[in-house]
């Protein structure tokens, strides 16, 4: 009779929470395109545009989020985050550990590119998957993977201890009760790309504008005031003149 070998189970996770040492430099090799930068930056940018962002907030792309697991560093770089609340504001940060320096992450996004970059991976070695340290390690609430080139957006959020796909609503929207907004998959135009982007709307679904939209949003309210005040002229215009023509003076009037 041969012996069954005994099942292997996984290694306790042992986490601690420590700053990088001060020589650490987080990989910074280039993204194998630009969509992923300028689909984070206007993340960001509509934010801070609709006053979104207070100097408690962490919002960061391509940015280190640290731990250790089983007494190895682990980092991993999301291509967007936002963090609640941090204990120390600072411009320069370059690494962010949670819970030793503020909450941790409650919104983390991957975007997808050819390259494989283990959005999904659940490797518990090192180096452990991105899947596995958001969900296992980090425990950050929603986890977002975005595909830019088809306008797939997948929405995960934690529950019982591990990431459930959530169906989006009738418009296509997720709603995320730490910004108080919807976020969506969106076609268009901006910076001279056409194609999916990522976009937030408000509680009463409406867009949150970039600085080019903003701009012309300004444009278009001057233009309709300046016509109003035109037509309202105009009609003044006629009334006097009507006075006048039944002899009336319309400055007596006045």
């Amino acid at each position: 009779m041969v012996a069954t070998p005994p099942l292997k189970q996984r290694p306790e996770l042992i986490i601690s929470w420590e700053k990088p040492p001060d020589d650490f430099q987080l990989d910074d090799t280039p993204v194998d395109n630009i969509t992923q930068p300028l689909i984070a930056g206007a993340l960001s940018e509509s934010l801070e545009i609709a006053a979104r962002v207070q100097p408690k907030n962490l919002i960061a792309t391509n940015f280190g989020l640290c731990a250790k697991v089983g007494g190895e560093l682990a980092v991993k770089a999301p291509d967007w985050l936002y963090v609640s609340s941090v204990h120390k504001p600072q411009s320069d940060r370059k690494t962010y550990t949670p819970n030793l320096e503020g909450e941790v992450p409650s919104i983390v996004m991957e975007f997808l590119s050819a390259t494989d970059g283990g959005e999904y991976s659940i490797r518990q070695i090192p180096p452990i998957g991105k899947w596995f340290f958001y969900e296992q390690v980090l425990q950050v609430p929603n986890y977002i993977v975005f595909e830019p080139e088809s306008g797939l957006l997948e929405v995960y959020r934690l529950q019982a201890s591990h990431y459930i796909l959530e169906q989006p609503n009738e418009n296509g929207f997720h709603w995320f009760e730490e910004l108080q907004l919807f976020l969506g998959a969106w076609r268009g135009d901006k910076e001279g790309r056409f194609g999916y982007w990522l976009r937030w709307w408000d509680a009463e679904a409406r867009l949150l504008p970039w600085a080019l939209e903003q701009v012309e949003m300004e444009r278009q309210r001057a233009e309709t005031e300046r016509q109003r005040a035109e037509a309202e002229r105009q009609r003044a215009d006629r009334l006097a003149e009507a006075l006048r023509q039944q002899g009336i003076d319309p400055e007596a009037i006045a």
